[in-house]
């Protein structure tokens, strides 16, 4: 039975993560809005997500959040604390609706916002603090873990589809970045950075995967944000060095344009972050290499179209910046096995390229 709200008329969903956590909870937000179509819902997140936020249906605006103690997704601004709460507190929201976590530390939080109703997980080890909260869901993909939320509230979900809205200026901004977009021919983007060094895998191995790209026939593409360019800067040398034509669109793109760049590519092969979270969203193929992460949680649903390689490791999911203990979750996958899944991966999506052998740079 779906609970009694009464009158809702403005909605604050709280969930301050990054970019690709911010697009798994967007079947949660269409959810919210289909209960309530009429209710002005606000995002309460990091810049990070704000581009995604104001061009989401399912959100009315976006929100900044300072930061809190005990959370590592940002620095505290603790002097803006008191005005945001402030903020929050003069917007009476009738519901304010944690998507965060398990509520350990944000429940208190959220709670301060001072809405009519709250909504949220509660840790499975303790008590809810009222009916409208359900245990965090330890197992299962982040998708359908945020959307148990919404099942719980009695409100209809759906497939759980991601949504990453492109519009006509954003390739307009792809060809200002790369001219000869155009005239391209098939390509394959290659993004090899990650927030953290423990979820990257090394350059050398994604120079020899891009080499058999090349080899395929597939213009080479290098993206990264502008905190990535040294090892973009790294990986575009050691293909000059191996003689592999690229295109270097590093730091040249926006958020926008790359997905328009994403949405066109033959395949995209990558860390487990932000970037295969909008291959998904835009059913671009994808390779993607998991250092350290939770597979079961973060993987693409679509098994056919995005193949995650992951090692096993007693120390998954991995909560270190850089790891203590060698790095064998991402030492121990070679990139002839990466190519090899490549191939797999081309040859099961349609449109076959002609398989070549791999390097033997694929054995580094």
């Amino acid at each position: 039975m779906t609970p009694d709200f009464g009158p809702v008329q403005r909605i604050a969903v709280f969930r301050a993560l990054v970019l690709g956590d911010t697009l798994c909870a967007v079947p949660a937000l269409r959810a919210l809005r289909r209960a309530w179509p009429e209710a002005r819902i606000s995002l309460v997140g990091l810049p990070v997500a704000r581009e995604l936020a104001e061009r989401l249906d399912c959100v009315d605006e976006w929100l900044a959040f300072p930061g809190w103690p005990g959370l590592p997704e940002r620095p505290v601004d603790l002097a803006a604390i008191p005005a945001f709460l402030a903020e929050m507190q003069s917007r009476r929201f009738d519901v304010a609706v944690q998507l965060h976590g398990s509520g350990q530390i944000v429940n208190p939080l959220v709670s301060l916002f001072g809405a009519r109703h709250m909504a949220g997980f509660h840790p499975p080890d303790a008590p809810p603090p009222g009916p409208l909260f359900c245990a965090w869901p330890v197992h299962g993909h982040e998708v359908q873990r945020l959307l148990a939320l919404c099942r719980h509230l009695g409100l209809a979900t759906d497939d759980g589809a991601l949504e990453f809205p492109l519009r006509p200026e954003d390739v307009t901004a792809l060809r200002a970045a790369w001219p000869a977009w155009g005239d391209r021919g098939p390509y394959a983007c290659v993004h090899a950075g990650a927030q953290l060094p423990s979820r990257r895998w090394p350059v050398a191995r994604f120079a020899a995967v891009a080499e058999a790209l090349h080899e395929r026939r597939l213009t080479v593409v290098l993206t990264g944000a502008p905190s990535e360019q040294s090892l973009v800067a790294d990986l575009s040398h050691r293909l000059s060095r191996r003689g592999v034509p690229h295109v270097d669109l590093a730091s040249r793109t926006s958020l926008w344009a790359l997905g328009a760049l994403l949405r066109d590519a033959r395949v995209l092969v990558c860390n487990d972050t932000g970037v295969s979270h909008i291959a998904a969203a835009l059913r671009v193929p994808s390779v993607v290499v998991a250092c350290g992460s939770e597979v079961a949680r973060w993987a693409p649903a679509d098994t056919r179209r995005h193949r995650v390689l992951a090692k096993p490791a007693a120390c998954r999911p991995c909560a270190h910046t850089v790891c203590p203990v060698g790095h064998g979750c991402a030492l121990d996958l070679g990139a002839h096995e990466v190519v090899l899944t490549l191939d797999d991966l081309l040859m099961h999506t349609n449109d076959l390229l002609e398989k070549l052998p791999c390097p033997a740079a694929c054995a580094s």
